[in-house]
């Protein structure tokens, strides 16, 4: 009888280890590097809502840097649930290894991104030196601070900004293209690694004229108690480029851990009304038609160019762009 007793004890405790860790088990998320505020609003929201669903309590731990880096760690081994990227070439690499679908864009709404932004230009009180367009950005008494296009998916896209910009004015010389993308690269003061490094030089440590960054950002930054005394002037020059902000679900680990569901439901709910709205007072563009329309004059009028329609696939643009050795190496090479 003891014998048995212990017996259905160790089961029972067995099954309550069980319930308890599946309960308990965590979700990694990996974003990019300036969200941190963003998902400090949203994690909350959502573990409530999934609590109320399911009787769960859910831990989401967060990891943010460049995502190319975030990248480079999971194809390395971290173990990471989700990933909200801003970038499409650092989810691509995950998809070529293996780690995420490779139909991931189909997995969500409007290509797998939930929201969107642009990149403009965060200036000094008065805008000193009148920086207007991304024709002031090559001018020789113009100093830039942006991320380093090498680990930074935010820096790429001001790098396909100008590059886009640089293309319709020359319309399609690629060597005068060349030429301005170089000139704007060489006017560049420091390349922190991620977006936060760059604000901390620019805001911070007063290097250069202007920082680059995606427009959300350098709204945050003008508005925010930190910065605010600064009285620093946001800039959105009239054309620039269409910045995705996409997610995955990265297949392999939510398979090893047990918690695609949980994993689904976190990214299908940046889409909700509720966090769609909760985007636009981090100053991001939104797809949600009843957000987007309440919102439409808190945005300057621009026009957006989606780099794909131009320059072709993701995977063409990172094999000529951003590949080892290709034309974003080549113009760094000048710099020195």
């Amino acid at each position: 009888m003891f014998k048995k007793v212990v017996l259905l004890s160790a089961v029972a405790a067995t099954l309550l280890s069980g319930a308890a860790h599946a309960q308990d088990k965590p979700i990694l998320n990996a974003s990019y590097d300036v969200a941190r505020e963003v998902f400090a609003a949203i994690n909350p929201k959502f573990q409530a809502k999934w609590k109320a669903e399911t009787g769960q309590d859910l831990k989401i731990d967060q990891s943010f840097a460049g995502t190319s880096r975030q990248a480079q760690d999971i194809m390395q081994g971290k173990k990471v649930d989700t990933v909200t990227f801003n970038q499409v070439t650092d989810i691509d690499i995950l998809a070529q290894r293996g780690l995420v679908n490779k139909d991931w864009r189909k997995a969500f709404p409007n290509n797998a991104s939930p929201y969107y932004s642009t990149m403009a230009f965060l200036v000094r009180k008065g805008n000193p030196k009148n920086i207007k367009s991304w024709d002031d950005l090559v001018r020789d008494d113009v100093k830039l601070v942006f991320p380093n296009p090498k680990t930074s998916g935010n820096a790429r896209y001001t790098y396909l900004g100008a590059w886009l910009y640089a293309n319709e004015k020359f319309k399609g010389d690629q060597a005068k293209t060349k030429q301005f993308v170089g000139k704007l690269l060489r006017n560049v003061v420091n390349f922190p690694t991620g977006g936060r490094g760059a604000t901390v030089a620019f805001a911070q440590n007063n290097q250069g004229d202007a920082l680059i960054t995606f427009e959300s950002e350098v709204i945050n930054i003008a508005k925010s108690d930190e910065f605010k005394a600064g009285g620093y002037e946001v800039v959105t020059p009239a054309v620039s480029v269409l910045a995705e902000f996409p997610v995955a679900v990265v297949d392999k680990v939510v398979d090893e851990k047990g918690t695609r569901k949980v994993a689904t439901a976190y990214l299908n709910y940046e889409y909700s009304r509720e966090i769609q709205l909760l985007l636009t007072t981090f100053n991001y563009r939104v797809h949600h038609p009843d957000v987007a329309k309440v919102v439409a004059d808190r945005y300057p009028k621009v026009r957006l160019i989606d780099p794909v329609k131009v320059l072709g696939s993701w995977d063409q643009i990172q094999a000529t762009h951003f590949a080892s050795g290709a034309i974003l190496d080549q113009l760094l090479g000048q710099r020195n």
